[in-house]
């Protein structure tokens, strides 16, 4: 079979010479592309004759399936697949795996680094001193004790409860599925935006969660919270937040998703928000994470041409 992996994914030479070692052995062919291209006939180009490929967070449609006759397998190198034509793929039997599990630390960690950089201003620091300013009447506002609010209890919210704990937070969250955590009470959605003085979001993009915080969720919340998303961009309603952010209606937000991948154009909405921190989509972005990535995706393949596949996504 052939394997094509359309993008970096952070594979240098030495590891892609063990990758294509390691399959050829199996009798497979492994092509590698060291750029990322987003063009659609390009990625039809990299995907020809290939049996399975490889993708991060790369755009995938129904075209680009039609154009792939042979493709039978997608390792997803990324934890959610909305970039991807599910609906395409199932119609043709494609088996989709994701990798899951690969960021948890990573996108954890930048949570609560966001969190304390709303709360003892830490930019805004950096800033002042750069320009030759002093601590003035900056005061900051402690996470000890803190109230930290987690909508979508999966394996990253709940890493972040985890480390939330340590810093003596009380832990609420909302989630589809309730579950019996030591130190997390499971609250409706109402409960915990009234009663959470941080909001994190830790849920994938479906059509359920698209829009879920809005202008009325704004409003529930405490003028003193302070909103964090290293979800997905849709699940937030842009206009709302900075609405919210200029009305003060809420204190404070960090993000690192968008409607669309970064660089976003000078126009948009939240460049206009006071009291915002906006990252460029990296919480999952790190040297550790990226290794983890590379042995999942890869085991993602050998597994299902084994016959035992895993991470399937629907």
């Amino acid at each position: 079979m052939k394997i094509s992996i359309l993008e970096p994914i952070g594979i240098d030479a030495s590891k892609f010479n063990q990758i294509q070692s390691s399959f050829e052995k199996l009798g497979h062919e492994v092509v590698f592309f060291s750029d990322r291209n987003e063009n659609e006939a390009e990625l039809i180009k990299r995907a020809d004759g290939a049996d399975a490929i490889v993708v991060s967070n790369i755009p995938l449609s129904a075209n680009f399936i039609a154009n792939c006759p042979n493709l039978s397998m997608i390792s997803v190198a990324f934890t959610g697949v909305d970039h991807i034509d599910m609906k395409a793929c199932n119609e043709r039997d494609i088996l989709v795996s994701n990798a899951a599990g690969f960021s948890t630390e990573s996108v954890a960690e930048l949570t609560l680094g966001m969190i304390l950089s709303l709360y003892r201003k830490i930019v805004g620091g950096d800033a002042i001193t750069r320009a030759e300013g002093s601590r003035g009447a900056f005061l900051g506002t402690e996470l000890n004790g803190k109230c930290l609010g987690i909508i979508g209890a999966g394996d990253i919210g709940l890493r972040v409860a985890e480390i939330a704990k340590v810093f003596n937070c009380r832990v609420l969250a909302y989630s589809r599925t309730k579950k019996q955590i030591d130190g997390v009470e499971f609250v409706d959605k109402a409960t915990l935006l009234k009663e959470a003085d941080i909001v994190s979001l830790h849920t994938p993009l479906t059509p359920e969660t698209k829009g879920l915080m809005g202008e009325e969720e704004f409003k529930a919340m405490k003028k003193t919270a302070i909103l964090i998303n290293t979800a997905r961009g849709p699940v937030v309603d842009s206009d709302a937040l900075c609405k919210a952010l200029k009305n003060g209606e809420i204190a404070g937000a960090a993000v690192d998703v968008y409607e669309k991948e970064p660089p976003l154009k000078k126009e948009h909405i939240l460049f206009t928000a006071p009291n915002l921190i906006m990252l460029p989509h990296f919480a999952f972005a790190s040297h550790e994470s990226f290794g983890k990535r590379i042995d999942i995706v890869v085991e993602n393949i050998k597994l299902w041409l084994d016959g035992k596949p895993r991470n399937i996504m629907n």
